[in-house]
């Protein structure tokens, strides 16, 4: 067990997301199967592909953690990454083990958990410069008058 999967993890198994969300670990369903692709025997016959499985939708974990208004903001971002079912699923088939790519699969739901945690920060208000008013209201002018001559011609004579 690495350092960061101990820092990662309490005693209670929970994956720690922040310091004041943990997801409970029966809420994460973890499926291992045979990985695809290049690799031979080892890849056909050992069940190292981790598929990671959580309703965040029904997360019991992101209810008690978070406020109601900062959870649906949490979900929405987190809409496009889940399907019709309302499963978040997760693959992880780099490493050849099974307990690597199980580590993978939880760091990569943590990273999208804690990048859809932050509140977006707010538009700050910006007044256009005193040159960039000027060049505005000079172009206006030079417009206005451009069309007026156009009207004043008298292209009978």
């Amino acid at each position: 067990m690495t350092a960061e999967r101990s820092a990662r993890e309490e005693t209670s198994g929970a994956l720690v997301i922040t310091q004041h969300l943990s997801l409970n670990p029966d809420e994460l369903e973890y499926r291992a199967t045979t990985g695809g692709g290049p690799g031979g025997q080892h890849v056909n016959r050992s069940a190292t592909r981790i598929e990671l499985r959580w309703r965040p939708a029904t997360s019991e974990s992101l209810s008690q953690a978070l406020s109601p208004a900062h959870r649906e903001r949490v979900l929405q971002r987190l809409a496009g990454r889940v399907d019709s079912a309302g499963v978040l699923r997760l693959v992880a088939a780099e490493h050849r083990s099974q307990r690597r790519n199980r580590d993978a699969a939880a760091e990569r739901l943590v990273s999208i958990i804690r990048a859809a945690l932050p509140d977006p920060t707010p538009r700050k208000a910006t007044k256009p410069t005193r040159g960039a008013v000027e060049r505005r209201l000079d172009e206006k002018k030079q417009r206005a008058s451009r069309k007026r001559e156009r009207s004043r011609r008298d292209f009978d004579s």
